[in-house]
């Protein structure tokens, strides 16, 4: 989405994330399932183990829930621990640790201690892997209080994201996808971070705004840029964060243009593009011309055929046909 000449992708950017913040802080460690495997993570871990050793790269069996437990427990005691589930899936053994535990450790405790941990979870859509292996559950840990979630569309805020979620006080769920991996864009060479909790206008546009996060944000800035000049003039918002989701961007954008489409790679009910809609119901409804349009995944499991995938996931084709019926609205 840039043109500035240092490009990565989006893998490697999370890469040179986490190598330059275990060379800055002694306290930062990775564990999980499959960190000695490119094709578990991609090349997000690739080369880590090499310079930081089997202490600080903790590859470990099939067991999210102990790994995950002990992650809480290091970073309770004062570690910074980045805890990989390389598929998104099996990180619900986790839920103990991760709800129970970590989101509510700061208000259990006064205040007096924090959980510095990041849960990193990585979405695994289609090849045929169906529906245990790809699942998307931004939204479930976006509704658990003391949570925070960030979801990076571009390699350079994969890379700022993870340094922020590293430094952060707090537990942040850092959610990403795989088809994002080998998307190649700017990313600065230098530490950097990217502020948790603020979205960004990709497009500005003034007849539609569309609110959208992680690959779908991509698929929409491609389908945008299709759009011919006799096309709807639409702002594209990527939230980045979901939770806390930065409210103020959304009014000032629905309110310049009246329409709202809301783009989401998770299941339609009781999900994020519900409680956007719900959002500028309540806080904007004066300023709409037309109803919400809310775009997202059917409420069935995600199907084992590479045909039918080609209908259950959203694409860009979805977001066009999207667009031009609010438009008519």
């Amino acid at each position: 989405m840039s043109s500035a000449s240092r490009s990565l992708n989006y893998a490697l950017a999370i890469n040179e994330g986490l190598r330059q913040m275990m060379e800055s802080d002694d306290s930062v460690f990775l564990i999980g399932q499959g960190l000695k495997s490119p094709w578990y993570v991609g090349q997000t871990c690739t080369g880590l183990l090499d310079v930081f050793g089997e202490m600080r790269v903790i590859d470990t069996p099939v067991s999210e829930n102990a790994i995950t437990g002990a992650a809480v427990g290091a970073s309770i005691a004062g570690m910074k621990a980045v805890v990989v589930h390389p598929r998104v899936d099996f990180m619900l053994y986790a839920l103990d640790p991760v709800i129970n535990q970590a989101a509510n450790w700061y208000y259990m405790n006064g205040g007096r201690s924090s959980v510095p941990v990041v849960i990193w979870g990585i979405i695994n859509r289609g090849g045929e892997q169906a529906a245990q292996h790809s699942q998307a559950f931004h939204s479930l840990f976006a509704h658990i209080p003391g949570l925070k979630v960030v979801m990076p569309a571009t390699p350079y805020d994969a890379k700022g994201l993870m340094v922020a979620a590293i430094r952060d006080p707090d537990p942040v769920v850092f959610m990403d996808d795989r088809w994002l991996y080998g998307i190649a864009d700017y990313v600065p060479e230098e530490l950097y971070e990217v502020e948790i909790g603020k979205a960004v206008v990709r497009k500005s546009g003034s007849d539609i705004t569309l609110v959208t996060s992680s690959y779908v944000a991509y698929e929409s800035f491609e389908a945008v840029k299709a759009l011919d000049e006799k096309g709807p003039s639409v702002e594209i918002i990527d939230l980045r964060t979901i939770k806390p989701l930065d409210e103020e961007c959304i009014l000032n954008s629905v309110a310049k243009t009246g329409r709202l489409l809301v783009v989401d790679g998770g299941w339609k009910s009781f999900g994020i593009s519900a409680e956007i809609a719900a959002l500028v119901s309540e806080k904007a409804f004066h300023d709409l011309k037309a109803p919400v349009q809310r775009l997202a995944l059917p409420d069935v499991p995600a199907p084992a055929n590479r045909h039918l995938e080609d209908v259950y996931y959203i694409r860009r084709n979805q977001i066009t046909e999207a667009i031009f019926e609010l438009s008519r609205r």
